[in-house]
């Protein structure tokens, strides 16, 4: 089994360079979205083997990557913006029998429901943002101000933190795939 095919030029997943001029919100939405679709390329046209394959002495897998980028997705949008309670599989989770359960159960999942896993939490934090960013912000308050339904371990955040956050989260892992990837296959650029 495998996701795609590898070749950059003939990727099946779109990727828009964000663009130089714009206004906060589009900037930051335009980097999150480039940085999901690069995971998505550094996953193309791997195997299952390739997928559950770390590069020593890490244990980090795409796999994995694929699984705690989806769970990230549904903490941040969904649960804290949002309010609600975690999506599946997130519910019923014992993440204190096992705190890196994303990256460890991921080596069960086929490519297919690891991709499908997170598609469908990216699909669902934009439904989430499109929702928050259609509400009337609260008196003088811009709309990257508004604060999340949920608190943190320090109170209510700022969606303008989530979604720097969400840009410093998939950067930092889409180098880690250019690596598992390069060292995999030896491909470079996607």
């Amino acid at each position: 089994m495998s996701i795609s095919q590898p070749d950059a030029e003939a990727s099946a997943v779109p990727r828009t360079d964000p663009p130089i001029v714009g206004d906060e919100l589009t900037i930051v939405r335009s980097f999150i979205d480039f940085y999901r679709a690069t995971i998505r390329r550094q996953c193309e046209g791997l195997t299952v083997e390739q997928l559950r394959t770390p590069h020593p002495p890490s244990t980090m897998t795409l796999a994995g990557m694929l699984k705690h980028l989806a769970y990230v997705e549904d903490v941040w949008f969904n649960v804290r913006l949002a309010g609600n309670e975690p999506a599946p599989p997130w519910d019923t989770v014992d993440w204190a029998a096992d705190s890196d359960w994303d990256w460890h159960s991921a080596l069960e999942d086929t490519p297919e429901q690891l991709t499908a896993l997170f598609d469908d939490a990216v699909a669902a934090s934009e439904r989430i943002l499109d929702e928050v960013l259609a509400e009337t912000p609260p008196p003088g308050a811009g709309v990257l101000d508004r604060t999340t339904a949920r608190p943190g371990r320090n109170g209510h955040i700022s969606l303008r933190w989530i979604l720097v956050h969400m840009v410093e989260e998939y950067s930092r892992h889409a180098g880690h795939a250019d690596l598992l990837r390069e060292a995999l296959d030896g491909a470079t650029d996607l």
